[in-house]
């Protein structure tokens, strides 16, 4: 969904200092989230609450939150989480025809309209976490079988003899009567 701007971008003001601001619930359309080659369904949304401010003509203060929850898979052992972020937001934008190097220009402005879509794509891929688990003590997968290590042990052989030692162990291994 595109918001058109323009009423708060070109207004300049008053000699009281006051400003043009505008408060908007825009609805949140998309239903999945894109990262890279991964998809992400979102299960629950809330409104995107924003709040533009004219800072001066043609530049904008964005604020605002939105509440998502996401369906995620643990890092370690790729069990379904759901992740939920809450995304607090202050960008300044400018109109696209005006030059400006302190304004955000992520590719969410064109002309006047901001693409809220887009916008909320940036705030959540800015704010995604480094990694995904579904409790801190995750103990991940095995690596020869791939059981799940947080429901049970499996019973793999997980002695990694030291690298150093592997000429050695070959000499063992070739010749059994050393």
């Amino acid at each position: 969904m595109k918001v058109n701007l323009s009423d708060v971008l070109t207004s300049e003001g008053n000699s009281t200092g006051w400003s043009m601001e505008l408060t908007k619930d825009v609805p949140l359309e998309m239903v999945c989230f894109e990262k890279g080659s991964e998809s992400f369904k979102i299960i629950s949304k809330s409104p995107v609450k924003f709040t533009f401010s004219n800072i001066e003509k043609g530049k904008a203060l964005v604020a605002g939150k939105v509440r998502l929850t996401l369906e995620a898979f643990c890092d370690r052992c790729l069990t379904e989480v759901p992740l939920d972020m809450e995304l607090d937001f202050q960008r300044t934008v400018a109109c696209s025809g005006a030059e400006d190097e302190e304004a955000d220009d992520l590719g969410f402005m064109e002309d006047c309209q901001l693409d809220t879509e887009t916008f909320v794509h940036n705030e959540i891929l800015v704010n995604w976490p480094e990694k995904i688990l579904c409790r801190d003590d995750c103990r991940g997968l095995c690596l020869k079988c791939g059981q799940n290590l947080n429901e049970g042990k499996c019973g793999c052989d997980t002695f990694v003899p030291d690298p150093r030692m592997a000429v050695i162990q070959d000499i063992f291994n070739g010749n059994k009567e050393v």
